[in-house]
């Protein structure tokens, strides 16, 4: 069968191409996972005081606990006291024991970044000269282990349950009513619900340890399971709990009070379950982007719904798809899929990869945001691997059209040889009617006489088939009430063996048709594409999204750039955020040689991902508390884009100095963020 591409395919095709490079030609600032982008004192950083506090700069907001930042000394013992606490913005601190020793200390974190996942990091620095320490200061493997594997397994089966149930209903009401009397698809349905349910409760109490301990143990916590209720993820389980109550309402309508309705009658109800389903299709696919990846970062209004219609979307193609698999291969052969539903499916699942495409167009932009993030992270890697399997997966569906077309010739051939028939049986039976008459009374008599005696022997035979089937089934009933145990076993193998038969004459029935047959093994391929694209989905969403992972590398290069700065320089890394369109960044304040007298500062000012960012305005103030000094003001000049610089900057007497900088992003968007540095 030969295809061609016609105009209006081409010309979607290049509108989506368009409206990709668009995309990413013009992309700003977002973030997911939360980026370590600042620290006080820096990562390797040699200090002469030790400081009385130790701060942590974030890309976002993060929620925290008792251990959510600890500083060890070189022995490995813990010198922070108390809780961690929000200075300000996404800025964290922890206050450690006063008069601590020379040596080199190591600051350990983990924390739970807005999308709900954990992040943790480790760093260290030193206090008068470096040592040697026992502690290990290499990334500590947050959300692993035995507990991050079961809790992984939990996330994929809550997908693959709200799939299945909200993709399965979906067909029934869509494309085959008569399938909510099918026992296969409402087994599928059924299930669904039950995988979601129980992946959400398991998913609840598995929450509190693996983003604190990690440990086995603590997930019957019920101190760890009350925090969690806390949470903004406690609160999205918990709500997807109570809508999953109304769906199992609306599954007992499906197929009960729906499926005993005339055809005729099913109309006013299916748009009513429509309607509702929908409603809570939609209310059970926000509790993952209310609580998700959708819900911090840059333009949650837009990315929250556009990713509710992404999850619609995948349920009605893969969890359609499902029930499609499972009406061609398990509906009873009386009632088999027709074309019709076959046909609407198709038509389902091509606006569904339509919808994918746009939302999945957006999502890439929002979490990427550059071309070189395709490769250059693991979640730009990860989301080439989905893409290919999706173009797989919708090559395999073009074939299953291919077969549905097939389906519908064989079909319409069908119904013509019917119609072209009936007329031939008219004539023909004119025509025996005409040479009857024609013959006279005595042939006629001996026909009707033939066929009657021949038909009489038909029915007899069938009639005797049929006697000695019911004696055989009487008799094994009558054994079964009344005689020995060895008749009742022979009566169950013979059930047994008429089950089997039965069986087998249906699945012939099914696979009479070779283009149902074709039909059936094209969808059976997408099915198992389908379930390692959803596998590839969930590590998606527990994956740090590219953006964060260049803004962490950014940071880690910053601080690296501080950490080799010649001796008596001084270099301070800043994160800020304005709160307007574009308004992240980070600020990086070198200042030479940091000694009472004169000196030479030099700002510069980049966007989370490395690059320089053109503000119009940057200021700095000095600040020493102790000696009400202060704040003495310094207006930077603009070297080059992202770049300022002052000289002859005076510090009148060395101490502990608040150094604070204002930058303004637009004509109504500034922040001042500010750090303290021993000068002098």
């Amino acid at each position: 069968m030969k295809t061609t591409i016609t105009p209006r395919v081409r010309n979607l095709v290049l509108l989506l191409l368009a409206v990709t490079g668009m995309l990413f030609a013009g992309a700003g600032t977002a973030s997911a996972h939360a980026a370590l982008t600042g620290s006080d004192p820096s990562s390797g950083v040699v200090v002469d005081k030790a400081p009385t506090q130790i701060s942590l700069t974030f890309s976002e907001k993060v929620a925290t606990n008792n251990n959510s930042l600890r500083v060890l000394d070189p022995k490995g013992k813990r010198v922070d006291v108390g809780k961690p606490s929000n200075v300000s913005g996404t800025t964290y601190a922890v206050q450690v024991r006063s008069g601590l020793p020379d040596g080199t200390y190591t600051v350990a974190w983990q924390v739970v970044s807005a999308d709900s996942h954990p992040v943790a990091g480790a760093f260290t620095f030193s206090v008068g000269a470096p040592s040697k320490t026992t502690v290990s200061v290499s990334d500590q493997d947050v959300g692993g282990g035995l507990v991050g594997g079961l809790y992984g397994f939990g996330r994929y089966m809550s997908y693959a349950g709200f799939i299945v149930m909200v993709g399965g209903a979906a067909f029934i009401l869509a494309c085959w009513q008569r399938g909510a009397g099918v026992r296969a698809l409402q087994r599928l349905v059924v299930s669904g619900w039950f995988s979601l349910t129980a992946a959400t409760l398991w998913l609840l109490l598995l929450r509190g340890s693996y983003t604190t301990s990690g440990k086995f143990g603590d997930i019957f916590d019920l101190n760890l399971l009350g925090q969690v209720l806390q949470t903004k993820t406690g609160a999205a389980l918990v709500s997807r709990l109570l809508l999953l109550a109304a769906a199992a309402l609306f599954i007992a309508v499906l197929f009960g009070a729906y499926d005993k309705r005339e055809d005729e009658e099913k109309r006013d109800l299916t748009f009513g379950l429509a309607i509702g389903g929908g409603v809570v299709a939609s209310g059970l696919a926000a509790s993952w982007a209310l609580a998700e990846h959708a819900s911090t970062g840059l333009q949650p209004g837009i990315a929250m719904p556009v990713d509710v219609v992404h999850l619609l979307a995948v349920a009605m193609w893969l969890g359609g798809l499902s029930a499609l698999l499972v009406a061609l291969y398990r509906a009873p052969a009386d009632n088999l899929v027709g074309r019709p539903a076959v046909q609407n499916f198709s038509r389902i699942a091509f606006g569904s990869v339509l919808a994918l495409v746009a939302t999945g167009i957006y999502q890439s932009w929002r979490q990427l945001g550059s071309w070189s993030a395709f490769t250059d992270t693991g979640y730009g890697q990860l989301l080439l691997v989905k893409i290919g399997l999706v173009a797989l997966l919708v090559g395999i569906a073009s074939i299953s059209r291919r077969w549905t077309a097939r389906l519908a010739e064989t079909a319409e051939a069908s119904a013509t040889v019917v119609e072209e028939r009936a007329p031939e049986k008219e004539k023909a039976h004119a025509s025996a009617s005409t040479k009857t008459a024609d013959s006279g009374a005595t042939a006629s008599a001996a026909a009707s006489a033939s066929s009657a005696t021949t038909a009489t022997k038909a029915g007899v035979a069938d009639a005797t088939a049929s006697a000695e089937a019911d004696s055989d089934v009487t008799s094994s009933a009558k054994g079964t009430d009344s005689e020995g145990p060895g008749d009742s076993k022979r009566a169950a193998q013979l059930a047994r063996q008429q089950t089997a038969v039965d069986t087998a004459r249906q699945k012939r029935l099914r696979d009479a048709d070779p283009v149902r047959f074709g039909l059936r093994r094209s969808v059976l391929a997408e099915a198992a594409v389908a379930v390692v694209v959803l596998a590839v989905t969930t590590a998606l969403t527990t994956t740090e999204p590219g953006r964060t992972e260049e803004d962490a590398k950014a940071a880690k290069a910053s601080s690296s750039s501080a950490a080799t700065s010649s001796s008596g320089a001084l270099t301070l890394d800043m994160s800020f955020d304005t709160g307007g369109t574009d308004g992240k960044g980070v600020i990086r304040l070198d200042l030479d040689p940091a000694r009472v007298g004169g000196n030479e500062m030099h700002v510069y000012v980049q966007r989370p991902n490395g690059r320089a960012f053109d503000v119009p305005e940057v200021k700095v103030a000095f600040t020493l508390a102790a000696k009400k000094i202060g704040p003495l003001p310094v207006t930077p000049d603009r070297i080059a884009t992202g770049h300022w610089a002052a000289n002859g900057i005076q510090i009148p007497m060395a101490g502990d100095w608040k150094i604070s900088v204002t930058v303004r992003t637009s004509d109504i968007d500034q922040t001042t963020v500010d750090k303290n540095a021993q000068i002098g």
